[in-house]
């Protein structure tokens, strides 16, 4: 039995066939839509949610009345008071569950609220992303029954007073619907477990018993399951245990920089489909073949808006002002950097998600991700975002025909000037010298400002060459180890701090 045979329920099928309207019209239903469902709570009180509604254009409405918000910010203000066991604080209902999520540049763990109505909203934008599987040219419809191993965080839960707390894969696992189980692998026991090395070798060791198709993580997790698979059995690729393996899941990073190393494990081809799921919600997805960049999920549980990334919105820092141009769908443009706000059925409110997105197509609302607010360097106005090193990285790669699965780069004083420090992982050889220049003429060709700054205040880019076990344990000895977890690519700040005393073998703080 193929997942697409599966008869869904009736209310699922009705959401999947809502009108295709255009974006706006999509994205100001959502937004009434939640407004009203929210208007009793304490948030929609404050913020008018009856008075955007009876205006004439309440997405203007909502930005005017309705400030913006950081992490900090908001949990301050509203969230503090559902951890602490309060009803209809920014929407209806008491939260029983809390995603967590630390990103890469801070220690503490961030509460982000779940509900049912933010599940559901996931569910159906994970069906209708699955129903796009149509699309594919030489699709092996075969390959959809078959087993999809998932990397994702433990569904054994925290408990907190009242309430519930983990990986957002986690949770979503615990309430996924019935018809899935039967393909999902791990399964529930190994799921479980919270011990992220031990959920490794489990999965190595019943890897014989399962039929994989699809797998789905982070790319550097996958990619360390695949070698262990392999070296375990003695393989010469992982195809020979999995030869119906045909398509990776993959989100939360850019893959490039991690396909060539990927693609040596593999017997034959497969299929790349690149998501955005991120603890606040399923954002957006890959919905045809060779597509440049993903769908934004526009009709189901998230209103968008797009503030321009440029210095009159954010500080040096990655910081937002107080008061940004915040832009609806019909209003960005091409081949510009937006930071996302998001407004979600969680009782998340124009808040500031940290990543940095670019349209590639308008009509079809395609986005690719170009990097976080704070993982960028310009330090002295050369503007450089994650987008752009990806890219380098990629090129210099090709060039030499080696794999660099990770890199990280910091910004280091260099006399009275400036200096980029690359530390990238290659288990090649390859001389790091010649690597730098690669990446620095290619970082000058992909970025103008880039090319302005290094004739002037960015006087050298120097490079270190090390493996890609190095970057692991370095997460691993800041206690970030399992799939939600990704390696920054620029460090700054303690961060920086904590990885060169790694480097020097000294001890550092989790």
């Amino acid at each position: 039995m193929a997942i697409l045979d599966i008869k869904l329920p009736n209310s699922i099928l009705k959401a999947l066939r809502l009108p295709q309207n255009n974006p706006r019209r999509q994205q100001l239903k959502v937004l009434r839509k939640m407004l009203r469902k929210a208007r009793f709570t304490e948030f929609g009180q404050t913020f008018r949610f009856d008075e955007i509604l009876l205006s004439k254009h309440p997405g203007k409405k909502f930005q005017e009345l309705v400030p913006t918000y950081n992490y900090n910010k908001i949990y301050k203000e509203w969230w503090h008071k559902t951890l602490e066991g309060k009803s209809d604080v920014c929407w209806p209902g008491k939260i029983k569950y809390y995603a967590l999520s630390s990103g890469t540049s801070e220690s503490a763990s961030k509460f982000l609220p779940i509900t049912n109505d933010l599940l559901r909203g996931n569910k159906l934008a994970m069906i209708k992303h699955l129903l796009t599987l149509r699309n594919y040219e030489d699709i092996p419809l075969g390959a959809l029954g078959r087993g999809w191993l998932t990397l994702g965080g433990s569904t054994d839960l925290q408990k907190g007073p009242g309430y519930y707390s983990g990986d957002l894969s986690g949770i979503t696992q615990m309430k996924a619907p019935f018809w899935f189980q039967p393909f999902y692998k791990p399964g529930k026991k190994i799921a479980k477990e919270k011990d992220w090395n031990k959920k490794l070798e489990e999965i190595v060791e019943k890897a014989p018993e399962w039929d994989i198709a699809f797998l789905v993580g982070v790319p550097a997790w996958i990619q360390m399951c695949m070698e262990m698979v392999i070296e375990r059995y003695k393989l010469n690729n992982i195809h020979e245990m999995w030869p119906n393996l045909a398509f990776f899941v993959h989100g939360g990073v850019s893959f490039e920089p991690y396909k060539k190393g990927f693609e040596k494990l593999l017997g034959k081809p497969i299929t790349y489909i690149e998501t955005y799921l991120a603890s606040e919600g399923f954002i957006a997805y890959q919905d045809r073949q060779f597509a440049q960049g993903m769908k934004l999920v526009t009709s189901e549980h998230i209103f968008f808006e797009f503030v321009p990334f440029d210095d009159l919105n954010f500080d040096a820092n990655g910081d937002m002002i107080a008061f940004p141009e915040a832009l609806m769908i019909h209003e960005v443009e091409e081949g510009k950097d937006y930071a996302l706000l998001i407004s979600t059925t969680a009782g998340t409110w124009r808040y500031l998600i940290g990543d940095t997105v670019k349209f590639v197509d308008k009509d079809r609302c395609e986005i690719i991700i170009t990097g976080r607010t704070k993982h960028f360097l310009s330090l002295v106005g050369e503007h450089l975002s994650v987008d752009n090193m990806n890219k380098a990285i990629q090129l210099a790669s090709d060039e030499l025909n080696i794999s660099i699965p990770e890199f990280t780069v910091a910004g280091v004083p260099f006399g009275n000037f400036f200096a980029h420090h690359w530390y990238v992982a290659c288990n090649d050889t390859v001389d790091a010298k010649d690597l730098a220049k690669r990446i620095d003429k290619h970082l000058c060709e992909l970025n103008d400002d880039y090319a302005v700054e290094r004739r002037s205040a960015l006087k050298d880019v120097i490079l270190d060459v090390l493996t890609e076990k190095d970057f692991m344990n370095f997460m691993t000895a800041k206690g970030k180890i399992g799939g939600q977890h990704k390696f920054p690519r620029v460090l700054k700040g303690g961060l920086l701090q904590d990885w060169q005393r790694f480097l020097k073998g000294e001890p550092i703080e989790s």
